[in-house]
């Protein structure tokens, strides 16, 4: 066997002169991170032994166009960090939710056992709508689609063993999120540790269940309510928490392309934005607290140059618009999902090269977390042997494929430079539609204009700001709506006319598969939850209980904030369908308009 090369350290494998200022600026800032000891101590070598720099520029020495900088540097085109991955690989954060909170745990224990670096949590549908496992509009649905949560003992076994002060969790839900949240908290709590400690991510994003996922409890108005006392009490309670993870995921399985998943989903942060200016908070402290979950869809080169058009575009406008002064509070930080919607029933097996494709396309964007589907994902949720291929696809990429040396390694091809610039023009664009839905009179590439638009809002509610009203606008008259049917609708014929072609679907069709043996939740988890919780109302106080639901609808009707009440109604064993049905009955529920 040929001796290998010795390992040299990292800042030791630059052999050209450095003749650019861009190329100096990211040495400096690389070299200050490995003396901070943020450069982990792994081989940063090809298969054959043969050692990379961290990040690569013109080999003419010329300089980078400040639109696609270097690694760490603003706009963040190539990514947050100087060390790219180098630094810190991404999360391996599978999603998991099934059955009751016990049949959970015990997938939790599963994946973290074999690798897993975070946690996400899967609800099911009683629960995503606020509701209890004994309602009668949950009949069937118990434990279905994900793990059912009723009260803060629902959430003490799911994550029982599992210290939460030592294990980040996202949560994937919006309508209820701040009870659920709540409950989360008392969990924590009950097991000894400081909230303050708690890290993760909670989804909440409001806009995109009206835009596409369908799942809100009330009007607009009293969501943005919430939100602004979750973004409020997390900014000062628990500081490393995300609150609010803006969602272009659920946009995207409706049948978006990758442009309008992006448009919609940076205009929906920007509206969260606006919600925090809106309440007089510091933009240096809440924004940081806000995160992104995008598909990762099966176009290799289009989902590599949306990431990195996401994270421009965020930067400017953090900066230009809403005058963010911080790296922290321009940087866009963002979870992946490969895509749902990509699976197919039809040869099932073809599904792990689908996934393989999309989370290599998410990592080599830049993602700073990653959940990979199941195979089996198209037919129900996933066996443990599917989702533990899953977790394999992702660990193979990290170990193997040597994608973790180099920093934006596509940055510079003439292709992906070209769709990166040509996705963000048609993001401005969409932008451009959406201000104008909300009358600003402003145009979305007019930075000034709009930084004094928002300065000319302060003190008003955020439903007259800007890129919210636009928003509300859209949503109220069906326009998001109908954007995404008219892409969903020409990518269905273009299918039908195999002018896109999917594999074992509408081509290549002859295959010696055998049928998968799938996950089926019995309906004896239905009737199991529904007794524990019969049992746990049977024991509680149910004068507290109705004391604590009681201040809580008194605090809603005032500008006080809401979340230390739910708080309190959560610890006295209030149920999630409990908390939920007193704020519908104070704020009313919402139908969405009919659309013809």
């Amino acid at each position: 066997m040929a001796e290998q090369p010795a390992r040299r350290h990292p800042n030791h494998t630059f052999d050209k002169p450095a003749n650019a200022a861009g190329e100096d600026r990211w040495r400096t800032a690389y070299a200050a991170a490995e003396e901070r000891g943020q450069v982990r101590d792994v081989d940063f070598t090809t298969l054959s032994g043969v050692t990379v720099d961290p990040a690569y520029g013109p080999s003419d020495g010329s300089e980078v166009p400040e639109r696609i900088g270097w690694p760490g540097e603003f706009p963040y085109t190539r990514g947050l960090y100087p060390t790219g991955y180098r630094g810190r690989p991404w999360t391996i954060r599978q999603f998991a939710g099934f059955g009751n909170a016990r049949q959970t745990n015990e997938r939790y224990k599963m994946i973290l056992g074999r690798g897993g670096g975070g946690l996400s949590v899967a609800f099911d549908m009683p629960t995503l709508m606020g509701r209890d496992s004994d309602d009668p509009l949950a009949v069937g649905e118990v434990g279905h689609c994900g793990v059912a949560i009723d009260s803060a003992d629902d959430m003490d076994v799911l994550f029982g063993d599992i210290p939460l002060g030592d294990v980040t969790t996202s949560m994937t839900i919006s309508g209820p999120a701040v009870p659920v949240f709540c409950m989360y908290l008392v969990a924590a709590e009950r097991q000894g540790v400081d909230i303050g400690r708690l890290n993760g991510t909670l989804q909440t994003d409001i806009f995109k269940e009206y835009i596409a996922q369908k799942e809100w409890l009330f009007a607009p108005e009293p969501h943005l309510r919430l939100i602004g006392d979750l973004m409020e009490f997390c900014a000062e309670k628990i500081p490393a928490y995300k609150p609010l993870s803006v969602s272009g995921y659920h946009i995207r399985e409706a049948g978006s392309t990758a442009a309008q998943e992006l448009a919609f989903t940076l205009a929906d942060g920007f509206g969260y934005v606006e919600l925090g200016l809106s309440r007089g908070l510091d933009i240096e402290t809440f924004a940081p607290g806000l995160s992104f979950f995008f598909d990762s869809h099966v176009d290799f080169f289009e989902e590599v140059a949306k990431f990195r058009a996401a994270r421009r575009i965020w930067a400017t406008w953090m900066r230009d618009v809403y005058g963010a002064k911080t790296a922290k509070a321009q940087s866009l930080r963002f979870h992946t999902q490969t895509a749902g919607v990509s699976l197919t029933a039809q040869q099932p097996y073809n599904n792990v090269v689908r996934t393989a494709v999309e989370a290599l396309a998410a990592v080599l964007g830049g993602t700073n977390s990653l959940h990979t589907n199941a195979l089996d994902e198209t037919l129900a949720l996933p066996t443990e042997q599917a989702a533990e291929i899953a977790l394999r696809t992702q660990q193979v990429l990290m170990e193997e494929t040597g994608v973790t040396n180099v920093a934006d390694p596509l940055g510079g091809s003439w292709y992906v430079e070209a769709l990166t610039d040509r996705i963000e023009a048609e993001a401005t664009r969409i932008f451009d539609r959406i201000l104008t839905l909300g009358g600003s009179g402003v145009r979305a590439d007019d930075h000034a204009g709009l930084a004094e638009a928002m300065r000319a809002r302060a003190g008003r509610p955020v439903a007259d700001w800007p890129m919210t009203k636009g928003i509300l606008r859209g949503i109220e008259e069906g326009w998001f709506m109908s954007e995404i049917a008219d892409a969903a609708f020409q990518y269905q014929l273009a299918l039908e006319k195999q002018d896109k072609r999917v594999v074992g679907v509408n081509c290549l069709e002859e295959s010696v598969s055998h049928d998968l043996e799938i996950l089926r939740v019995s309906h004896e988890v239905e009737r199991e939850q529904v007794e524990v919780l019969d049992t746990r109302r049977t024991k509680r106080d149910a004068a507290a209980v109705k004391g604590a639901l009681d201040h809580m609808v008194e605090v809603a009707r005032t500008s006080e904030n809401l979340v230390p009440a739910m708080l309190d109604a959560v610890r006295a064993e209030a149920s999630l369908g409990e908390i939920c049905n007193a704020l519908r009955a104070e704020w009313g529920v919402y139908r969405e308009p009919a659309r013809f």
